[in-house]
């Protein structure tokens, strides 16, 4: 498989992305691993799963080496659902297929609901979207509050809150937002304030996911086949409780895949999962 790196000028931002060619590639449409603010250094090991078919994975605006122009505001789903447009046109156009991970699994809603045609299949693993669920209140303002957090005292206070949070199992308390945030150094984290603030998940998307909400109509109305994803092991947390809701508005049911959220990773950013048991799933759902 050879790797080839580009770059594409879209509004506001230089996209950076990969594409990786089978020696041999099968009649299978490219498939794009995508997250947020995961860039593509998170997909190495779940791209050497599919190298019999064209895998394209990306940086989104703002992450890694992906630029936002100066002053640019945080970046809200639908804007990189036109920028993964954009991209899929620079590949000759779609349909391609998508996993979409994460925050990525809600640009990707947002994505389909804006450009179905560019989408044969989307599997959208564990979209932690607080608009969905029951406790939409406390969940949005438990992310927002993390973001305020990072603003007031630095990247690893909010890291520690983030930690707390997407373990918490079940609905997000009504006083979440206002207890402290877990001290850094309890997980490992820097107690000292860098004096950054361009963290492209605690400046943007704490922000951008709570004010987003799945355009349903558009989505089922979309030639697109939507299969929502859920870990066997993620239990009742923010991103897995979102999950089966989302499915839910969509008029199904999620999936139940291998691992938990981070399940395809195999030693990327420090974390490995089941990528063994994960890759062989992921190939199944694709293939309909």
């Amino acid at each position: 498989m050879t790797v080839s790196t580009r770059t594409l000028d879209v509004p506001g931002a230089v996209l950076t992305y990969d594409v990786a060619n089978p020696a041999t590639p099968s009649a299978a449409p490219a498939l794009l691993l995508i997250g947020s603010p995961m860039g593509a250094g998170g997909f190495g090991t779940l791209r050497s799963s599919f190298d019999d078919r064209v895998v394209v994975t990306y940086d989104p605006r703002g992450v890694e080496r992906s630029t936002l122009a100066p002053g640019a505001a945080p970046t809200a789903p639908g804007t990189h659902g036109d920028d993964l447009h954009r991209l899929v046109e620079a590949l000759g156009g779609g349909p391609v297929d998508v996993f979409a991970s994460s925050g990525g699994a809600v640009n990707a809603l947002a994505w389909v609901a804006a450009h179905p045609e560019d989408v044969g299949t989307l599997v959208a693993h564990e979209p932690p979207l607080p608009s969905a669920l029951p406790d939409a209140a406390e969940a949005s303002a438990a992310m927002l509050a993390l973001h305020e957090t990072y603003l007031r005292q630095g990247w690893g206070h909010a890291m520690a809150g983030f930690i707390a949070l997407v373990s918490h199992e079940g609905p997000v308390p009504a006083d979440w937002a206002q207890r402290p945030a877990p001290d850094p150094a309890a997980f490992g984290l820097p107690t000292q304030d860098d004096g950054t603030r361009e963290d492209p998940m605690f400046a943007a998307n704490m922000v951008t996911l709570n004010t987003y909400a799945v355009d349903v109509d558009a989505v089922r109305a979309a030639p697109t086949r939507v299969v929502v994803a859920v870990g066997a092991e993620s239990g009742e947390t923010l991103a897995a409780r979102g999950a089966r809701a989302v499915a839910a508005a969509l008029g199904g049911e999620a999936v139940v895949m291998p691992g938990d959220h981070g399940a395809f990773l195999g030693g990327e950013y420090g974390q490995t999962g089941v990528p063994d048991q994960f890759a062989p799933a992921l190939r199944t759902l694709l293939a309909g």
